[in-house]
């Protein structure tokens, strides 16, 4: 059996949760250990789809700025756009999704100041989709 980082985190925290806690005598000792076996269930799920939810966002923010691209008359921020868009991962590590995740969104945000003064009201709906899409991915949930 090979045990991928995911069990041996939930594991770990059902242990410290269950067994370890109740048998410290300190009410804040008890406190730290729930909360940190609730912290390694958290890691836990974020193993298992981290890689997942950055690379979904990464694509979609290229989408997006592949197909809003051609409506930008600003020429420097257009070339910021299809660069962005045309950039892959070299990576599938957390870190490295990570660096491409906060280079994109620097270009989203430029983008959408841009869009808001200059776009249409389906031009900023496409944009608020996008985010949407990220923040109901990136929801924390233990179950």
């Amino acid at each position: 059996m090979k045990p991928d980082a995911q069990d041996i985190l939930n594991k770990s925290a059902d242990q410290l949760m269950g067994q370890l806690a109740p048998a410290l005598n300190a009410q804040y000792s008890q406190g730290a250990a729930a909360v940190m076996a609730l912290l390694l269930k958290f890691a836990g799920k974020e193993y298992e789809r981290g890689a997942d939810i950055r690379a979904a966002e990464n694509a979609d923010m290229r989408a997006l700025f592949v197909e809003l691209a051609p409506r930008v008359s600003d020429a420097a921020l257009r070339k910021s756009l299809e660069d962005a868009a045309a950039a892959r991962e070299t990576s599938f590590a957390i870190s490295a999704l990570n660096v491409a995740n906060h280079d994109l969104r620097r270009v989203l945000i430029a983008f959408q100041i841009w869009i808001e003064d200059n776009g249409s009201r389906e031009d900023q709906r496409r944009i608020w989709s996008v985010l949407k899409a990220s923040a109901d991915r990136r929801i924390v949930s233990l179950f």
